[in-house]
């Protein structure tokens, strides 16, 4: 009986234990979250700077795993090669092994004074950060409390011959001993937690620096199974790349170790006075030495967790480039034809807004205009792609006409890209307030807005041809479209008042959502000018800065 009441007391402080962590972790991600992101993301350059970076984030949030998955947003995100990603995970290992470091030692009685300063930043006061600092403060205190409770609670067990025949049942059997530490280590979701056990067990004799480390080599695996087995990873093979990675290099490192491990236990009385020392010291050495290993490897490592899993492709999904061939990049000319390509279907989706958006004018559909907002996060992906895959291109390959069409490119897709975002911030939402409110456009109204949309879009087709003929006829077409537009609007806008003067009740009641629908297409029309023909102008010297300088059609 007194063995159960101890296992729900040792249960109940490394709970204890896993909540002041978990408070130390949300309180620094509150007060510094996005400067630690930004921090992180900045140093993911080079696998130095980013093990540094993983090692310094994880001693400031006290978790791996939550270092791990900042890493693995960016590396999703396509923000950073899987290499820098890989290394960010080996710093958090060895990160983590430094706290067990300062944890480890007798630091018991500032654990009350560091609770009662907690307690007051975090109900005193007014500002958001020093409040989130003490939540902090509080964490600490609770896992200084929870440790000194541990291990209180170790030395009245400690010749307990239960607790003792359940260790020493499995004390020469270094697999089962790696079998359950991993479990424990899984089932606590924190490595911290069971290597500082261990590290009680060693220090009241409990087990012999054998076992001891064989049980941190468990932990050190189970802590690196939890993100491989509970990490929200999707259907995309590509996405659990970092966590088996990161796994992997531990499985590495026990196949290592094991056989060398009796050796190893050994040297303990030379890694430290004292057992539990020795296995604070262990823990840290082990999570080196693999980082001292793997990083100069990385790079064929990281190549070989490519291959093995692939990125799973969607054919069906509209976000992903469909021309943009990364073998094409080494010959400029086909990489440029293939970013046009790819640059066309920006225009096929603003269309495609377009279209629906007109629609709106008249239509009733709520849902329908929802949808095309997701058309926006389309067109975002796809600008997001081409300006990556243009920025790759190695400078000293393009010529002169290269650097010029590749800015045009790009140009035209930056300007396709805000157009759309005019259309989702918007257009769309006047439309959509329109149908909450239960209002309609008058009859009138409705065909002016719907023949500025049928101009809007003949702009666009226009663009769209410009861009691959850059035809200096129709570019100067094009430029005095803006002129047109901006004429059509003011009549659109005078006729809306001699509406209003008139007493239109419809007219009345629509009228600033009227005026903003057509400010808004005034907006994108001008944004598929600059895409398209003023690049061409410019170099034609025909673009002033003031006005375009056009000649008399042919």
């Amino acid at each position: 009986m007194a063995l159960v009441l101890g296992l729900v007391a040792l249960a109940g402080h490394i709970a204890l234990l896993l909540w002041g962590t978990r408070m130390v972790q949300t309180g620094i991600q509150r007060a510094f979250g996005p400067k630690l992101r930004s921090f992180l993301g900045h140093a993911l350059k080079n696998r130095l700077n980013a093990l540094g970076a993983g090692l310094f984030v994880t001693a400031i949030l006290q978790s791996s795993t939550a270092t791990g998955l900042m890493a693995a947003a960016f590396a999703a995100g396509g923000l950073v090669d899987l290499v820098p990603a890989l290394a960010v995970m080996l710093g958090a290992n060895v990160g983590s092994t430094l706290i067990v470091q300062v944890l480890s030692f007798n630091i018991a009685a500032v654990s009350p004074a560091l609770i009662l300063i907690g307690v007051v930043m975090f109900r005193k006061a007014s500002n958001h950060q020093i409040h989130d600092l003490g939540r902090v403060m509080i964490g600490l205190g609770f896992m200084i409390l929870a440790l000194h409770q541990i291990l209180d609670l170790m030395s009245e067990f400690e010749e307990s011959e239960a607790l003792s025949w359940v260790l020493e049942s499995m004390s020469d059997v270094m697999l089962l001993n790696i079998i359950v530490a991993a479990i424990l280590t899984w089932a606590a979701h924190s490595s911290v937690a069971v290597v500082l056990l261990i590290m009680s067990f060693a220090a009241h004799d409990l087990i012999q620096p054998f076992q001891a480390f064989a049980l941190v080599l468990g932990a050190n695996l189970g802590t690196a199974v939890n993100p491989v087995l509970e990490g929200d990873l999707g259907d995309d093979p590509a996405g659990k790349r970092l966590p088996i990675g990161n796994l992997a290099t531990r499985v590495v490192g026990l196949a290592i170790a094991m056989p060398f491990l009796d050796k190893i236990a050994e040297l303990a009385p030379l890694m430290a006075a004292d057992y539990a020392r020795a296995v604070a010291n262990f823990h840290t050495a082990f999570n080196v030495v693999l980082a001292v290993l793997f990083l100069p490897l990385l790079g064929p490592f990281s190549k070989l967790l490519i291959k093995l899993l692939p990125e799973k492709v969607d054919e069906t999904d509209p976000t992903r480039p469909r021309y943009l061939d990364p073998a094409a990049k080494e010959t400029p000319m086909v990489a440029l034809g293939q970013a046009t390509r790819e640059a066309l279907r920006l225009v096929d989706v603003l269309g495609e807004m377009l279209e629906g958006a007109r629609n709106g004018v008249t239509g009733s559909d709520r849902k329908a205009l929802s949808a095309l907002r997701d058309k926006d996060n389309v067109i975002d992906h796809i600008n997001t792609a081409i300006k990556t895959y243009l920025t790759s291109i190695d400078p000293e390959e393009l010529s002169e006409a290269d650097k010029l069409r590749l800015d045009q490119i790009l140009l035209f897709s930056t300007n396709l890209e805000q157009a759309g975002d005019v259309i989702d911030r918007g257009l769309l939402p006047h439309l959509s307030k329109r149908l909450r409110r239960g209002l309609s456009f008058s009859e009138e109204g409705q065909k002016e807005l719907k023949r500025l949309f049928d101009r809007l879009t003949n702009n666009l087709q226009t663009a769209a041809s410009l861009l691959v003929t850059q035809d200096e006829r129709m570019a100067q077409m094009l430029a005095r479209e803006k002129a047109a537009f901006r004429k059509a609007e003011s009549e659109a806008t005078q006729s809306h008042f001699i509406r209003l003067r008139k007493g239109d009740l419809n007219t009345s009641a629509t009228s600033s959502l009227h005026l903003d629908v057509i400010r808004d297409l005034r907006l994108i029309n001008s944004h598929l000018v600059a895409a398209a023909a003023y690049p061409v102008l410019e170099e034609k010297g025909l673009l002033l800065e003031s006005r375009v300088q056009l000649g008399e059609p042919d």
